[in-house]
């Protein structure tokens, strides 16, 4: 394993702050001071700044996010994070993707790196379902549009699925499956159809579903749903 992700998966920083670690001479191995992109395995002896690092087992969990927090580990403006709603002695854990301050649902917790960046690629097109509710009365051939593709901030969106599970005078709820996952990109897609959406919850990313989890609540993903997710 490259050193720089071997120190990243034992949560010392990221790859690009390793490399920083490594340039500077802080980072040995077997006693010694190595170079950008040196391999390790197991049986080294790894010391960063004169410290021990030991290669951890990642953490994965999925937590059902409420409205009012933000998918990042720390926030400037000292608003509630996901990290809040997570044990503290989790690690270095971080949200696979996001979810908008006001939208709620599944979201992804993972030491685990590579398996985030899977995830997230736009070339993978995982597929993420998400409810919404929007205002008034919404048919499915005012969907049509919305499943074709529609332009918003200067792109055209990929065609989707969508499609009416309820709807009266007041609401309409839908589901709608993207493989895309650009900022506010739903909201946006039924505002170009002149509908608001008051709801926003993601309720499955492939075939993971929140199985019922309270909101705010997490638990630990199982070997088989881990076995999927990196098997996408």
């Amino acid at each position: 394993m490259r050193i720089n992700k071997y120190l990243a998966a034992c949560g010392v920083a990221s790859r690009r702050e390793c490399d920083k670690l490594i340039e500077s001479g802080k980072v040995t191995v077997n006693g010694k001071k190595i170079a950008l992109g040196y391999e390790v395995s197991d049986a080294d002896d790894v010391f960063v700044d004169g410290n021990k690092v030991v290669l951890q087992k990642n953490e994965y969990y999925i937590l059902n996010k409420p409205k009012g927090y933000i998918c990042s580990v720390s926030d400037d403006k000292d608003r509630k994070t996901v990290m809040d709603l997570m044990p503290k002695n989790v690690g270095r854990i971080y949200p696979v993707g996001r979810l908008d301050y006001d939208s709620e649902g599944l979201l992804i917790m993972t030491t685990d790196g590579e398996l985030a960046q899977k995830l997230t690629h736009p070339s993978n097109e995982v597929p993420k379902t998400y409810l919404v509710k929007v205002e008034g009365k919404c048919t499915e051939s005012e969907l049509n549009p919305i499943r074709s593709g529609v332009e918003i901030d200067g792109y055209v969106t990929k065609k989707c699925k969508a499609h009416v599970v309820e709807t009266n005078k007041e609401y309409t709820k839908i589901h709608i499956t993207i493989t895309e996952g650009k900022n506010r990109e739903v909201r946006k897609m039924f505002a170009s159809i002149g509908k608001e959406v008051m709801l926003l919850k993601r309720i499955k990313i492939g075939e993971i579903t929140l199985r019922g989890l309270d909101r705010g609540a997490y638990r630990k993903l199982t070997k088989q749903e881990i076995a999927y997710l990196c098997s996408i």
